[in-house]
């Protein structure tokens, strides 16, 4: 590097630096054209400083690479909390006036990006939607490595560059992220650049990386499968700019090989450990306490400044160390030799397209439903089929349909073949890029579906690979979706601020597919039963989420065709994967889905008409024994009037103004009218309904029946039972409600209660359940 650039890269770090501690610190006098004064700091401290001089050193690197090499670089912030380094490069870049004049290259753009930093309808402490170019919040760490992977599949031109903190270093979802590169193919995908900020020290204590010597972060690293390259920066920040030229030989080299057709074997892809002081620039001391390099600078490093006059002093003295005056004219612009360093136009960091990956999105090329439909043409339950087996042949096809475009992409925790899924391997293989010597089936460089027993991985994968314009689905057991609750919880505000942001185009949306469902988890037993996710899915705003549980594999075939047009949303599907009896032909099923609950009259007495009680159901279990109640109510008492409503969007229960899939008022009443009693027997836990139901008339009437943490290692009809969801507990909860009809008195209850009760005594007798159980059908 030539001793002008290394001059100018200098000067743009000491502006971004300057920019930064500004952000956190003043709302006038932003270029401190005058003395300092009390009346120019913010009321409110907010924000953090540690990470931001890390985060601008790579971030010079980087704008290095792309001005000198035309490299497609998209920048994924691990310490998202170093938002104001992020913006003050966005903003010399020009890429925060590009989206807003407001905020130009101007003195008063300035104080118009310090004004909403940390203000009220501004800019939040850390990264966010509102921030161009980013497709990570950073918010909770440990997803940005797992979520860069993402945005680097399929896009073989593109380097994702990722800052991981080395406190975000210590979390299990990052620990899991190291072993990506052996999922990522060289040939058709682009890379991942890992820098691991190693500034040493968390809030208030030391990082384990930190305390790591450097052969034993070399072993750690080498142990992974990393060509790991440590970078000082404390004394000379441009070696951070040499380290990252040389790391982008090293990947240009690998990708070079794998694009001629000699891969190799274990592809060593380069990380960076950049050592740096926490807050570096910061005055060394205040008050008697060291400041640079140690926790003290990791949030507001003199935060007293209102009130002590020694920190107030140091803060000017700090912020005039920069030199602004050299960095900035007469306007407030950055000078030329500052902006030398950045890239123009489409080039910036800030604007590289995959930063809006919606507007790189295309439709996912569907195949027509017809030719996988299940044929029900004799009757509903006449035909039996595995709900996941028909979709997976469906989504072979729009495998083979994506084979060209790579948009398309199966992120699964090892779950395939468990859940009936396994036929997509007939047109793309289980992504692994190293060699295996034992035994196995499927695998392949380029292949599109990626199983990893780490959820977190899966998730951030798919969120980053969503995030830059591309479709997928997330298939998992459904007891151990939970594991990724607080990614879902993460995601879930990212997509609604995103809704906020005039600018940013809807991604497709993130689609969970939780299968081997609890009440067919009666043989794993206990610690596979539960149907908690959706309660979680439930809290978070109602724009940006759904829940659908179709009963059947028609049903299923027509939520997903739905779901995966679908955009910027989570959406949640709950389907199983045995064998069961089919219920609505394809054209019913349209009918069905589109108004997310509809009366089942073929199942009703009198066509459903005037009920005297309404038996619900939302899942495929609870499906088969809400038909088989209505069967034995129908058996027993021949007279009594009984509507069976199935819910397959979950969310139709909600009232409009709380969900934007809420059945109208008159709707609602058409179907579980005002004052009759519902037994609603759901797949989850009760409470998810009830909170559905909320503000919906005379809620009490309904009896919600679903899963209450009773379960072991079982027959999959003692653990209905066990919950009070069997057909027997059904059929008796209604007869409580079927008041002064005759015939529907204690003697029938109890009797249905007997009956259950000899079936549980037999089945522990023999270990299965009953045929009258195993080999019941709906007879019309």
């Amino acid at each position: 590097m030539d001793q002008e650039t290394r001059t100018n890269q200098e000067a743009y770090r000491r502006a971004a630096d300057y920019v930064a501690a500004a952000l956190i610190f003043l709302r006038d006098n932003v270029l401190l054209r005058e003395p300092l004064r009390r009346e120019h700091l913010k009321p409110r401290l907010l924000g953090h400083w540690g990470s931001c001089p890390g985060i601008t050193m790579v971030y010079t690197a980087l704008n290095a690479l792309v001005t000198e090499r035309g490299a497609d670089v998209l920048l994924v912030t691990g310490p998202g909390h170093g938002a104001p380094a992020n913006h003050a490069n966005l903003w010399l870049e020009g890429t925060h006036e590009h989206h807003d004049p407001a905020l130009a290259r101007t003195e008063d753009g300035l104080r118009e990006l310090a004004r909403r930093y940390c203000a009220p309808d501004g800019f939040p402490s850390h990264l966010s939607p509102a921030v161009p170019g980013t497709i990570h919040e950073g918010g909770e760490l440990g997803y940005a490595l797992s979520t860069a992977f993402g945005a680097a599949l399929d896009a073989p031109g593109r380097l994702v560059a990722c800052i991981v903190g080395d406190g975000e270093a210590e979390t299990g979802p990052t620990a899991g992220a190291w072993h990506s590169t052996k999922f990522l193919d060289p040939a058709t995908s682009g890379a991942v650049l890992p820098v691991l900020h190693l500034n040493g020290y968390k809030i208030s204590s030391p990082t384990l990386f930190a305390t790591m010597t450097d052969d034993e972060l070399t072993a750690f690293f080498r142990g992974h499968g990393w060509d790991p390259r440590i970078v000082d920066a404390t004394e000379d920040p441009g070696r951070v700019t040499d380290a990252v030229r040389d790391a982008h030989d090293a990947i240009t080299g690998i990708q070079r090989r794998a694009r001629e057709g000699d891969p190799p074997e274990r592809p060593a892809w380069p990380v960076l450990v950049l050592r740096s002081l926490k807050g570096q620039g910061a005055p060394r001391e205040a008050g008697g306490r060291r400041v640079e390099g140690t926790f003290h600078a990791h949030q507001v490093p003199l935060a007293a400044v209102h009130d002590d006059d020694e920190q107030f002093k140091a803060l000017e003295e700090w912020l005039r160390s920069y030199r602004p005056e050299e960095l900035f004219d007469e306007d407030g612009r950055p000078r030329p030799h500052v902006l030398a360093v950045c890239p123009e136009g489409g080039l910036r960091i800030g604007m590289n397209p995959a930063g809006d990956g919606g507007a790189l999105r295309r439709p996912l090329d569907l195949p027509p439903l017809e030719p996988y439909a299940v044929d029900v043409g004799a009757g509903p339950g006449t035909a039996s089929a595995s709900p996941n087996r028909v979709l997976a042949a469906w989504l072979t096809e729009t495998m083979h349909r994506t084979e060209t475009g790579r948009d398309f992409r199966i992120m699964s925790p090892d779950e395939l073949a468990s859940n009936q899924l396994d036929s997509v391997l007939g047109a793309t293989g289980r992504a692994y890029a190293w060699p295996v010597e034992e035994y196995a089936e499927d695998l392949a460089r380029d292949g599109r579906v990626m199983e990893v027993l780490s959820e977190h991985n899966c998730q951030g994968w798919l969120q980053g690979y969503l995030q830059t314009g591309r479709h997928g689905l997330f298939p998992t057991y459904e007891a151990f979706a939970s594991v990724v609750d607080s990614m879902l919880n993460q995601y879930a505000k990212w997509l609604k601020m995103s809704q906020e942001v005039p600018w940013r185009t809807p991604v497709s949306s993130l689609t969970y597919l939780l299968t081997s469902e609890g009440w067919r988890q009666e043989h794993n037993g206990y610690s596979h039963q539960g149907p908690g996710f959706i309660n979680n899915l439930l809290t978070k705003k109602s724009s940006v989420t759904g829940v659908h549980l179709p009963p059947d594999a028609n049903t299923l075939l027509v939520t997903m065709e739905r779901l995966l047009a679908d955009t910027g949303r989570i959406n949640l599907v709950v389907a199983g994967k045995h064998t069961a009896a089919q219920w609505l032909g394809l054209a019913d099923a349209r009918r069905h889905c589109a108004a997310g609950a509809s009366t089942w009259r073929w199942a009703s007495t009198a066509g459903g008409e005037d009920p005297e009680i309404v038996l619900a159901c939302a899942g495929g279990i609870p499906t088969v024994e809400t038909l088989a109640a209505a069967d034995l109510l129908r058996q027993d008492l021949p007279d009594a009037r009984v509507r069976v409503v199935n819910v397959v969007d979950l969310c139709v229960l909600a009232p409009p103004d709380r969900h934007p899939h809420g059945m109208p008022d008159a709707d609602f009443r058409e179907l579980f009218g005002t004052d009759t009693h519902v037994v609603f027997d759901f797949h989850g836990y009760p409470a998810a309904v009830h909170q559905l139901l909320h503000g919906r008339p005379h809620p009490e009437r309904f009896h919600v029946r679903g899963y209450v943490e009773e379960g072991t290692t079982t027959t999959p009809y003692d653990l209905l039972a066990s919950n009070g969801v069997s057909r027997h507990d059904l059929a008796i909860t209604a007869l409580r409600h079927l008041h002064g009809r005759p015939g529907a008195t204690g003697d029938l209850a109890a009797a249905y209660a007997r009956h259950r009760d000899r079936l549980r005594a037999e089945l522990r007798r023999t270990g299965v359940d009953p045929a009258e159980i195993t080999d019941w059908k709906w007879q019309p």
